[in-house]
């Protein structure tokens, strides 16, 4: 049975005078007990043992302790709050020392210190709370977290270290200074919460934490929305963030795997992986990114399936000695290029969508930079599908390119591999290999240009084959300047233009076409001036101006003009 303790400042029968009077005397019982206090504010220390309850009888905020500085509650045994204000300064202001402790319909301040204090090997619960200035500090301990507000915390709102485990749900973090929730070496799962105002990312995982988000909306944050560092784990599903600077980034070793999320106006990238960070992404969103949609950075190796990139600057990045694979991804109405893969970067793109996109792939930077595309299409671009310079390679198999400028662009020292690919609808040609790159087709089909299908300029190289050509309005290949190659096995069908521009310079194999076939004619080279010596004039030791000389002449006639203008 459950003994009541009342507190009454003005005295009264059975009564205690202050609110630490009544728990010395419950603990001296140790019974269960309840201790019920009336409206007013108390500036005590409580020290709570045992099985006890304090209740303000009056309903949440009626009743106030607080002290100027130092802690308010210390709790050992078996501890209930309900409806409480609880104020203190400079320490942890709430203390679960041992055993359990609950907060129902609390509000804690701790301004310059810990709001609520769960040490090893407790088990603490807020629910229904306010926690306002100072953190929630779970150490070694576990704890579960329902409807409460957090605001305005010096530090991180919500802690979980050392081996805690804490749930969080439904709840309400915002003006944190550092992060909303820290995992450090511990677990936690974050469901159904709304973080807002964080002056870092409002929900991080580091030192190999465990950390599950569900279900949360995050925005107008100062850095990222969720952040995975140091080799930690887990997940994150159906969760919106809007307006951080990076949606989510993973990094030194973290690997989660995020699904169902939308990132929506991030101001630099949404989906950020970098420096070893991996990650598997699955039916994600990233809309009106700032920067950079999905950016892998550093060594970063994400795997990025099933996602939508709608407006904003870059689709998908991959630099710096970064990799990655992108499969079954939409992109589309980006100011920029949808795919870039540059210095030293590996990518694997496949069942890729891109339209209304100025470019669709870039590739630049040494012989390490390498992408493959495969079963991909490229629509209504501005410039072009591909475009690959420096001293990249890039293997397409099974693209289609439509209605753009450029089908394919390789130059400087970059290799192209081109196989089943078809181009369509293009106003400037189907594929050209410039500068001293080598492009490489089987199976290509350029339908609809309005230029040429195939160009090669420079000193590039070209080995086409088993090709088609159709309906080109200039040529159907031309070859330029010092371009070298094989065209093989192709043809080259069409009311206008020419079917090959040759430079004599590529081997031209079973071509069949029933248009011309133009050599260009290599022009002669110029003779030099004509040198005349003549050993028998007069000889000049210095500058002569305005002389005139003749010799071995029968009959002169010489003229000279005075100044009056009278000749004689």
């Amino acid at each position: 049975m459950v003994a009541r303790y009342v507190v009454s400042p003005r005295g009264g029968r059975r009564a205690y005078p202050d609110i630490a009077s009544a728990l010395a005397a419950a603990a001296g019982r140790g019974r269960p007990a309840r201790v019920e206090i009336p409206p007013g504010r108390y500036e005590e220390a409580l020290t709570v043992r045992g099985e006890v309850e304090l209740v303000a009888i009056d309903g949440p905020g009626s009743v106030v302790v607080r002290r100027p500085r130092g802690a308010v509650l210390d709790a050992f045994g078996s501890v209930r709050v309900h409806g409480l204000v609880l104020i203190g300064r400079d320490a942890d202001v709430v203390s679960c020392q041992a055993g359990t402790l609950t907060l129902e319909h609390t509000e804690v301040q701790a301004p310059n210190g810990i709001s609520v204090r769960a040490r090893p090997n407790t088990t603490v619960t807020l629910r229904d709370s306010k926690i306002r200035h100072g953190r929630t500090l779970f150490v070694g301990a576990d704890g579960l977290i329902e409807r409460c507000r957090f605001s305005d915390a010096a530090d991180n709102a919500v802690a979980v270290i050392e081996g805690a485990h804490v749930v969080v749900r439904d709840s309400w973090i915002g003006g944190s200074r550092i992060h909303g929730v820290r995992v450090s070496d511990a677990r936690a799962e974050v469901t159904g919460c709304e973080l807002t105002g964080t002056g870092k990312a409002a929900i991080v995982a580091d030192t190999q934490a465990e950390l599950t988000v569900t279900d949360c909306a995050i925005h107008a944050v100062d850095a990222e929305a969720i952040l995975f560092i140091e080799q930690s784990r887990g997940s994150v599903d159906g969760t919106r963030v809007t307006d951080a600077q990076h949606g989510i980034a993973v990094a030194s070793g973290a690997d989660p795997v995020v699904r169902g999320c939308t990132f929506t106006a991030c101001r630099d990238t949404g989906i950020n992986v970098q420096t070893s960070g991996r990650g598997r992404f699955e039916e994600c969103e990233v809309f009106a990114a700032g920067n950079v949609a999905v950016f892998s950075t550093q060594g970063g190796a994400p795997e990025v399936h099933g996602c939508r990139i709608s407006g904003g600057n870059v689709g998908i990045a991959v630099t710096d000695a970064a990799r990655g694979r992108f499969a079954r991804v939409e992109i589309g109405d980006l100011t920029s290029v949808a795919l870039r893969v540059c210095d030293e970067a590996k990518a694997v793109f496949e069942h890729v969508l891109v339209e209304r996109c100025p470019s669709g792939l870039e590739t630049r930077g040494g012989v390490g930079t390498t992408a493959e595309v495969s079963d991909s299409g490229f629509r209504d671009f501005d410039m072009s599908a591909a475009e690959v310079l420096g001293h990249s390679r890039v293997t397409l198999k099974g693209v289609v390119a439509e209605r753009g400028r450029l089908g394919f662009g390789v130059g400087e020292d970059a290799q192209l591999f081109a196989y089943g690919c078809d181009v369509k609808e293009v106003s400037a040609g189907g594929a050209i290999g410039f500068g001293a790159a080598r492009f490489v087709a089987r199976n290509l089909t350029v339908t609809g240009s309005e230029a040429f299908g195939l160009c090669g300029l420079g000193s590039a190289y070209l080995d086409v084959a088993n090709s088609e050509f159709v309906d080109c309005a200039a040529a159907g290949a031309s070859f330029d300047e010092r371009c070298a190659g094989r065209l093989a096995d192709c043809s080259v069908d069409g009311t206008q233009g020419v079917a090959v521009q040759d430079n004599g310079r590529v081997e031209l194999v079973s071509l069949r076409t029933s248009l011309a076939v133009v050599t260009q004619q290599t022009k002669p080279a110029e003779p030099p001036p004509t040198t005349v010596n003549n050993f028998h004039g007069p000889v000049f030791n210095a500058a002569v101006n305005g002389a005139q000389l003749a010799w071995n002449n029968h009959h002169v006639i010489q003229q000279q003009t005075d100044e009056d203008g009278s000749r004689t």
